[in-house]
């Protein structure tokens, strides 16, 4: 299936206590349909001391989210995204604008 959301593009959150954030996608887990979103869906962590945590103690960090409770945000606006073969190439196509997200 084609990924209608990919990395670096900005989602609106659409359900959920974060409802009407707008955040970048950091990443794609196409196999749980699962999306990383910047400064979405934050929850503390208490961590040990290790290498990459020098001093421990309570950190927050980004869970993922279901792709399904996301939209795509385009020219400002939540759209639903579609395909069209534009000049031999298959793009992403915005429903709600009717022209090409990818270009």
């Amino acid at each position: 299936m084609a990924q209608r959301i990919r990395k670096g593009d900005t989602v609106e959150v659409l359900t959920g206590r974060n409802k009407g954030a707008r955040g970048a996608v950091l990443s794609v887990d196409r196999a749980r349909n699962r999306v990383l979103v910047e400064r979405i869906n934050l929850v503390k962590k208490h961590q040990k001391p290790s290498s990459q945590y020098r001093s421990g103690g309570i950190i927050e960090k980004e869970l993922p989210i279901h792709i399904s409770n996301v939209a795509l945000v385009h020219n400002g606006e939540r759209t639903r995204v579609g395909f069209r073969v534009v000049d031999g190439r298959k793009v992403r196509w915005s429903k709600k604008q009717n022209e090409a997200i990818d270009g």
